[in-house]
């Protein structure tokens, strides 16, 4: 990472500093004032809404979590996108020892908070950010820290996502892709864009320090192959894996290698650029019968193989701000209004494949 952090300010909602650490001595306490003026200033103009203030010479970037802005000051050109994942790391840091970062829960745990701001980052450079790493020689009890006098080989070697001497009697490793489809429709029911985003999520219960492998039928590696890729192939862009992944042998035979984290975390995510069919299709008739009265039908079509369900399906149809007491009616699942969200909310526990239709009817809705 080009450039290195001078310090790392964790402040309050009102802009007071609750924990600062000073890491280069080329930034002071006040740098958090100054930085806060700013960020007020930047609050009356809705075109700016980035995550970096420069003010004076000193590039400020930050994150808000609940009630606590976590902000890094430097003076060097630094990555901006570097420490602003960082800082999304330290939270996740925090989270693992205090269950939620809140102001109240740095200010009861001052001493741990400031021996995890030197271990996750030093002289500027972003060190450990892995939380199992970190609270296994950095633990809390009542408020309390306890460190261990020998550091961990997770700390010295090249595999800091993972400890030595696991053991489990049993080996397993779950796999789950899970994908969202994006999709937007114009007025004439035409589809104008569609892309997929998914994630690997692996949960591995593994012994020692395994090496596993994945293949997917990515179309390069299959072309590169000399195979038949028509119908098989996918093309994934947007790649972004977890650094246990190693990249030298994906780049060289696209085949996913890595010594895996212990437990829950994230392989891999992509997206796939490709026209995707709606797995539910809405449609919506619109009648107005007066200013104040308007009647909304609207019908849902499952569009996926009649031997498969979705389930926990909810459709919101928006309604005009000033809507008043909507009298609904449905053939399946239930509707309610919610004027928080400007929207009726259509609820089907279970939605079967084929082309059945589900009609939801809205009369007599009032405007005020």
């Amino acid at each position: 990472m080009a450039g290195a952090a001078s310090a790392l300010f964790l402040l309050d909602i009102k802009g007071r500093v609750l924990v600062w650490r000073d890491y280069r001595g080329d930034v002071s306490a006040t740098q958090a004032e100054r930085f806060f003026t700013k960020l007020i200033e930047k609050e009356g103009d809705p075109q700016s809404q980035d995550p970096v203030v420069y003010d004076n010479g000193v590039t400020y970037m930050f994150i808000q979590h609940s009630n606590v802005y976590l902000m890094t000051a430097t003076r060097q050109n630094c990555n901006a996108a570097s420490l602003l994942f960082f800082l999304h790391r330290v939270v996740d840091v925090f989270k693992h020892y205090f269950e939620e970062l809140e102001e109240e829960s740095l200010r009861d745990n001052f001493v741990v908070v400031y021996e995890l701001l030197d271990e996750i980052m030093d002289f500027g450079y972003p060190q450990y950010t892995e939380a199992k790493i970190l609270s296994e020689f950095i633990k809390t009890d009542a408020y309390r820290m306890e460190v261990t006098q020998r550091p961990l080989m997770a700390v010295t070697n090249a595999v800091s996502w993972r400890s030595e001497g696991i053991n489990y009697k049993k080996n397993e490793v779950f796999l789950d892709v899970v994908e969202s489809v994006n999709i937007l429709v114009n007025s004439n029911g035409q589809i104008i864009k569609s892309d997929v985003v998914g994630a690997l999520k692996m949960r591995t219960y593994l012994s020692g320090m395994p090496e596993c492998k994945l293949g997917l039928n990515d179309r390069v590696l299959l072309e590169a192959q000399g195979r038949a890729t028509k119908g098989k192939a996918i093309d994934l862009e947007d790649i972004k894996f977890h650094q246990c992944v190693r990249l030298a042998r994906y780049e060289n035979d696209r085949t996913i290698s890595f010594i895996p984290p212990d437990g829950s975390f994230d392989l891999m995510t992509y997206r796939l650029s490709t026209q995707v069919k709606p797995l539910i299709w809405v449609e919506a008739q619109v009648e107005k019968h007066s200013r104040s009265r308007v009647e909304i039908m609207v019908k849902a079509r499952s569009q996926f193989k009649e031997r498969s369900t979705a389930t926990n399906v909810e459709i919101a149809v928006p309604v005009p701000a000033d809507a008043s007491s909507p009298n609904v009616r449905t053939s399946m699942g239930s509707a309610t209004y919610a004027p928080e969200n400007d929207a009726l909310m259509w609820k089907i526990r279970s939605f079967p494949g084929g082309k059945m239709k589900r009609q939801l009817q809205r009369e007599k809705l009032l405007y005020v």
